[in-house]
């Protein structure tokens, strides 16, 4: 997304966190009313079937994700799986009762009629998903959608500031031994790295890093290291790791 529409989106979810720091949750109700929908969900996933859900703004987005998670198949499923949005005007249509037949039936029953789903995603790694729902069939219009992945973007910023401020909490609590300092500078001498590898900017490699860090449960520190001492190298694909010493 382009730096206006970034800034505008992240001003309406400041304006829900009054004093505290802003959230995933105020990410999904900004979303919400931004965009004429009636919910919004968002899954943790490692693999289609190992997923969690992070937040639902309400019962139905909570069913949603149940349903999906429980069967195995839905929107959510789909998006996560092809690396690209899944979007449902209307659930009453007979292919999606053939695409998703456990599911489907499920998610009218609980009063969904539309769903788009949009994976979390940063680079090649994927963090997740972002559901929105509908009680009418309609579907987002081009600038909805635009704003619609914005939203994405933003929530998955928030996973990963949420992720790295508890593994530093965590690392903190067990060790007070590593010097703050050249921690920092291993993390920049690590973007830099990225940075040369993947021909991005900065924000983009360190994004890069600490997306990398959150999908394998690793604190960043270590990841940044790693990629210094030329054990994990950052490809366009995901990053590998490296043969040679």
């Amino acid at each position: 997304m382009h730096g206006g529409q970034a800034g505008r989106i992240w001003v309406r979810i400041g304006l829900r966190s009054v004093d505290g720091p802003v959230t995933v949750a105020h990410a999904c109700a900004a979303a919400v009313a931004d965009l004429g929908t009636d919910g919004a969900g968002v899954s943790v996933m490692v693999s289609p079937t190992a997923r969690e859900t992070m937040h639902a703004t309400d019962r139905i987005a909570g069913e949603l994700e149940d349903h999906q998670l429980t069967f195995g198949q839905g929107p959510c499923v789909d998006a996560f799986a092809a690396g690209g949005p899944v979007l449902v005007g209307d659930l009453d249509l007979p292919p999606y009762f053939d695409r998703w037949p456990v599911f489907t039936p499920a998610a009218r029953a609980s009063g969904a009629r539309a769903l788009f789903a949009l994976p979390l995603q940063v680079g090649a790694i994927r963090l997740g998903v972002f559901d929105l729902y509908r009680i009418t069939p309609g579907p987002l219009d081009r600038d909805q959608l635009a704003d619609a992945l914005a939203y994405a973007e933003a929530v998955a910023t928030l996973l990963l500031d949420a992720a790295e401020g508890s593994a530093a909490q965590d690392a903190e609590q067990t060790s007070r031994r590593a010097d703050p300092t050249a921690n920092r500078a291993e993390v920049h001498h690590a973007t830099g790295m990225v940075l040369a590898q993947l021909d991005v900017g900065a924000d983009e490699a360190f994004l890069r890093l600490r997306a990398y860090a959150y999908a394998n449960d690793r604190r960043l520190i270590d990841v940044a290291r790693d990629v210094v001492q030329r054990r994990l190298r950052f490809e366009p694909d995901p990053p590998v790791e490296d043969g040679g010493g």
